[in-house]
């Protein structure tokens, strides 16, 4: 492969390595959240977004030229489907040459996908983490709101058994008072939680989404590699021979 194209097979292998980091499960999604929002990390994107667009530029450009290498060589092997047994030795120039083109369309296409899937990723990881934190404080909220109510309740149940009285009844319809307010409190609370859960299991179910899409892209990436290396090996025999 020339530079270029090395280059963006490194690109490619560098993203399905940090996509399986992402990845593993015993990291979890507030230690990524911390990382993404790290001094360093947040310099490193500061200086390095625009060598980071120039090189997505780049790659949009190699992936129209994979496209465009694969037609060209592709109306070739139409044109000389007649001639195969005539011209043998130019087919396989022209079978090569395609396959060459196809292997570059493959590796920069990915590598642009797998872009997108990083950059969906990391919004995925950062919004779980973010659920979880709420859901943690709607939880503490309404355990709060429970002890107060329970607490206003056994003071209640206090004030009856001591006995009927002008004081203790105006003391008593506060704390009936009190009791209603921590009882909306407490409802409010918990239809908060519910409503933070349910966003919290729809960004899992999307993120295991993405987790099979990139499995998938994974094995045809594999596939595309065994392809090279048995193509390769066709092309050393035939230079053997």
């Amino acid at each position: 492969m020339t530079i270029q194209w090395t280059i963006v097979a490194t690109f490619l292998y560098a993203e399905i390595a940090v996509c399986l980091l992402l990845c593993v499960p015993f990291i979890s999604a507030r230690r990524w959240q911390k990382i993404f929002k790290s001094a360093l990390l947040n310099w490193f994107v500061q200086h390095g977004n625009l060598y980071f667009n120039v090189l997505i530029a780049i790659l949009v450009l190699l992936f129209g030229d994979g496209i465009r290498e694969s037609l060209k060589y592709g109306d070739l092997k139409d044109e000389e489907g007649t001639d195969i047994h005539l011209r043998p030795g130019s087919h396989m120039n022209v079978m090569m040459h395609l396959f060459r083109a196809q292997r570059n369309l493959y590796m920069s296409g990915f590598a642009l996908f797998l872009v997108i899937v990083l950059r969906r990723l990391v919004t995925v990881i950062s919004n779980t983490a973010t659920l979880e934190a709420k859901s943690e404080a709607f939880e503490k909220q309404a355990k709060s709101a429970t002890d107060a109510a329970q607490k206003l309740l056994e003071e209640n149940e206090k004030l009856k058994k001591e006995g009927p009285g002008a004081e203790n009844d105006a003391e008593l319809e506060k704390l009936r008072d009190k009791i209603v307010d921590k009882n909306k409190e407490l409802e409010d609370a918990k239809d908060k939680l519910d409503h933070v859960e349910a966003d919290l299991q729809a960004v899992k179910k999307q993120a295991q989404g993405v987790n099979t899409e990139y499995d998938r892209l994974l094995k045809e990436h594999s596939k595309l590699q065994e392809e090279l290396e048995a193509a390769k090996g066709g092309e050393g025999d035939k230079k053997d021979d």
